[in-house]
C-alpha cells in the first residue's frame, strides 16, 4: 500500500500571539503547526488542527504533541530546559536548543556568557543573603536595579534602588516572584534599541536595528530608522555575532540594547524567539521576522531583511479595560490606507495586556504621529 506523504509539522510550545504569527507564516509556506498550550482555544491553537491542551510537565499531551512534530520550537522562553532535554532525546530538534536556553534562561548566567565572551554590558552581581545596600552599591554605584534573574518580563522582576529602605522593599517584592536575584548598574541610556537576529548553520540574517519606546516598562512603539550611525549598526551587529557564539545560538533571537550619551551601545538582554520588537518587519520588511523563522527551523535558506521603505513605526495595542479582546471600532483603524492592523485574538483583554498592534510604513516620518491618533482611537 502506498505510503501518503505529508509536509512537515512544526511543534510550537506556547499558543499565544507569537505562536500565532509563526503559525500563520508556517502554513503561507504549506507547513503545519502543532500547538501545546494550558488552555484550549488559544490565539494560536484555534488555527491548527494539532492542538494539544496542557503544559510541557503534563506528560501524556508533551508525548502526543512530540509524536505529531517533526521539529519544535517555542514562543516563550519560561520553560524547563530539562524538557527541551526530554524533546531532543525522543529524536526531535528543537531551536533554541536546551543547552541554549540553559544559557539564556538565567539573566544572570546569561549576562556573565556574554561578558565572558567580550560582549560590553552593565556591571552586574548576583545577590547573595548577606548583601545590604552598602555592600551593592560599592560595585554597582549608588543607584542600581534588582532583579529576578528569571521569570522577568514587561518591567515584572524589577525594582529600583537607591538607598537601604528601597533595597528591603525590592526584595520583599521580587523574593515572592523568584528566590534568586541580581542586581546591575543603572543605565543612565539615551535610547533603548532592539535587533532581530536569525542565524542557521549556513547563514545569519540580521534586521535593521529598531528604537524601541517603552510606557510603564511595556513596549509601545518601535520605530525606523533607529537614529544610529553606520558604525553604531556594525557595532551591534558584532556584539550580537560574539553573544550568539557564546550561547551557542541557533534560530531567531531578540536583542535589546542601550545607547549611551558617548555612542557607547551595551547588550541588555536577549530572547530565543520572535520579538515584540520585530512586529513591524511583517508589514516593512521583504521577509518577516516570522517567515524566517520558519525557515529556520525548517533548515530552509533565510530570506531577505530589507526595508521595503525607510520610515516604518509600530504601535502596541494594549488592553484599556478589562472585558472582550476584540476592538469595538475596527473602523478608526481601517479607514486609515496606510494603516496594518493585526489583532492577536486574545479571549480577554485587560489594562496593559498586549492584544494587537498596528504598523505604518512611508517615506516620510509624519506618519508616527498619524499611528499614534489612530491607535488612541481603537478600545480594546
Amino acid at each position: 500500500m502506498e505510503i501518503k506523504k505529508r509536509n512537515l509539522v512544526i511543534g510550537i510550545l506556547g499558543g499565544g500571539q507569537l505562536a500565532k504569527m509563526s503559525l500563520l507564516a508556517a502554513a503561507e509556506m504549506g507547513f503545519e503547526c502543532a500547538i501545546l498550550e494550558k488552555e484550549s482555544s488559544s490565539p494560536a491553537g484555534k488555527h491548527s488542527r494539532f492542538e494539544f491542551k496542557g503544559q510541557a510537565g503534563d506528560q501524556e499531551a508533551l508525548d502526543r504533541f512530540i509524536d505529531v512534530s517533526d521539529v519544535v520550537t517555542l514562543e516563550s522562553e519560561f520553560i524547563d530546559p530539562g524538557y527541551l532535554v526530554y524533546i531532543e532525546n525522543r529524536g526531535k530538534k528543537v531551536f533554541p536548543s536546551s543547552v541554549t536556553l540553559s544559557m539564556i534562561q538565567d539573566k544572570y548566567i546569561q549576562k556573565k556568557s556574554f561578558s565572558e565572551a567580550g560582549v560590553p554590558v552593565s556591571r552586574f552581581v548576583a545577590v547573595e543573603s548577606k548583601d545590604n545596600y552598602i555592600s551593592l552599591s560599592s560595585v554597582l554605584g549608588e543607584k542600581f536595579v534588582l532583579k529576578s534573574r528569571t521569570m522577568g518580563y514587561d518591567g515584572y522582576g524589577n525594582a529600583l534602588v537607591n538607598d537601604q529602605e528601597s533595597l528591603i522593599k525590592g526584595l520583599e517584592k521580587l523574593k515572592s516572584r523568584n528566590s534568586e536575584l541580581m542586581a546591575e548598574e543603572f543605565v543612565p541610556f539615551v535610547k533603548e534599541l532592539a535587533v532581530m537576529v536569525v542565524r542557521t548553520k549556513r547563514e545569519t540574517v540580521f534586521y535593521p536595528v529598531a528604537e524601541t519606546i517603552q510606557e510603564h516598562h511595556i513596549c509601545k512603539e518601535v520605530r525606523l530608522p533607529s537614529g544610529i550611525t553606520t558604525e553604531q549598526e556594525s557595532a551591534v551587529r558584532e556584539m550580537v555575532t560574539k553573544a550568539l557564539d557564546a550561547i551557542v545560538g541557533e534560530g531567531i533571537f531578540g536583542f535589546e540594547l542601550f545607547l549611551l550619551s558617548d555612542g557607547t551601545i551595551l547588550v541588555n538582554e536577549t530572547a530565543p524567539r520572535p520579538h515584540n520588537s520585530g512586529h513591524f518587519t511583517i508589514d516593512a520588511c521583504v521577509t518577516s521576522q516570522f517567515e524566517n523563522h520558519i525557515r529556520a527551523v525548517a533548515g530552509l535558506p533565510l530570506g531577505s531583511a530589507e526595508l521595503l521603505k525607510p520610515y516604518v513605526i509600530m504601535v502596541n495595542l494594549l488592553g484599556k479595560r478589562s472585558g472582550p479582546g476584540f476592538p469595538d471600532n475596527y473602523t478608526a483603524a481601517l479607514c486609515e490606507p496606510d494603516v496594518k492592523l493585526h489583532i492577536y485574538g486574545k479571549e480577554e483583554s485587560r489594562p496593559g495586556r498586549k492584544m494587537g498592534h498596528i504598523t505604518m510604513v512611508g517615506s516620510a516620518e509624519d506618519i508616527y504621529q498619524r499611528a499614534l491618533t489612530i491607535e488612541k482611537e481603537i478600545h480594546l
